[in-house]
């Protein structure tokens, strides 16, 4: 019988539940009525207990219970949403239901709102709340009332130190864009899905760093993190959204938005790369010098301008290639006299 209703419990928290819920400006109205009806009996109650009719009373204890205790409890029963809102309701400590939809609402009045993430949160310029998050910066939209907001949101991943593939280490950040889903999940299985988003975000690129290089030459046909931006990002929304998965939300995006060696390396990691530039660079110079030499020889031959012995051909060969391969312009030399 435990494992059965444990296993209901964990149902419910899974799937959202739509309460019933009925039009608020209908109740808002009647209720209103109902309080001025109830002021009403009130008075003409105490006019009658005045000229000494007992039934006044009976007017006086329904005016005040419904114009000062039931009127207003049921005013706490209505909500009203804005588009991409939503509300988890619990009553007495049980999952009552998830209010979606904009509009105006009236539930049960002794249902209260829940909103874990709500906590820590400070509203910045143009009703936008940012709240840090260990290492992360969340963005999300100004709520009031205990309201989870169903937009698309931002977290902005602070810059971490992580060892690569190779083990040097790299200062990289990201930024996910995500949203609420599930409500349910969102509440009541993780104490705080923005903090939890965050953590696992952390762990997640983490573990993705770490099978990657930061760069390969070009010869290789391994995948790093700089040369592979976008398999890397597809990787990381994947992981991210499988450790999330439990909390109700969804990753659309998962995006690097730095990426550079650490401080301590960084000027030696720079001049690998000018020493490769170079190297690349003198080896391209090479071959073309070479097939240059190739095809002025070829054509020498061809059109039999002159005749070189091998010794001849070597020193024009060597004279060739220190003009083409010479960081500076060659200066010419004008032999007037014989060849030989």
């Amino acid at each position: 019988m435990s494992n059965t209703i444990n296993k209901n419990e964990s149902k419910l928290h899974n799937e959202e539940i739509i309460p019933r819920s009925m039009n608020g400006m209908g109740i808002l109205l009647l209720n209103i009525i109902f309080i001025i009806a109830g002021i009403a009996a009130l008075v003409y109650g105490i006019n009658l207990v005045d000229y000494g009719y007992d039934k006044g009373i009976l007017l006086i204890i329904a005016g005040i219970s419904y114009s000062f205790i039931i009127g207003p409890i049921m005013f706490s029963g209505l909500k009203v949403l804005k588009p991409n809102e939503a509300i988890v309701l619990t009553l007495f400590g049980k999952y009552y239901g998830t209010l979606r939809g904009e509009g105006f609402f009236f539930v049960n009045p002794f249902v209260s709102a829940i909103n874990p993430s709500s906590k820590g949160t400070t509203t910045g310029k143009l009703g936008v709340e940012q709240t840090k998050l260990g290492s992360a910066e969340v963005t999300l939209p100004a709520r009031t009332n205990k309201k989870i907001s169903l937009k698309t949101m931002t977290l902005n991943n602070e810059k971490q130190k992580i060892n690569d593939q190779l083990g040097n280490p790299i200062v990289i950040g990201i930024v996910v864009i995500w949203r609420v889903v599930n409500t349910a999940k969102a509440v009541f299985n993780v104490d705080n899905y923005t903090e939890f988003l965050s953590i696992q975000t952390d762990a997640a690129l983490r573990n993705i760093v770490r099978i990657y290089p930061y760069d390969v030459s070009n010869e290789d046909n391994e995948k790093s993190l700089r040369g592979s931006s976008q398999e890397v990002a597809d990787k990381l929304k994947t992981e991210i959204q499988a450790n999330v998965e439990v909390a109700g939300l969804e990753i659309l995006e998962a995006r690097i938005t730095h990426l550079a060696y650490a401080p301590e390396i960084a000027s030696v990691m720079l001049q690998r790369q000018q020493a490769s530039a170079i190297i690349d660079a003198r080896q391209m110079i090479v071959e073309g010098a070479v097939g240059m030499v190739e095809m002025a020889l070829a054509k020498l031959n061809e059109n039999d301008i002159v005749h070189l012995d091998e010794e001849r051909k070597a020193a024009m060969v060597s004279n060739l290639l220190v003009v083409l391969c010479g960081n500076k312009d060659a200066q010419p030399i004008v032999n007037s006299g014989s060849l030989y």
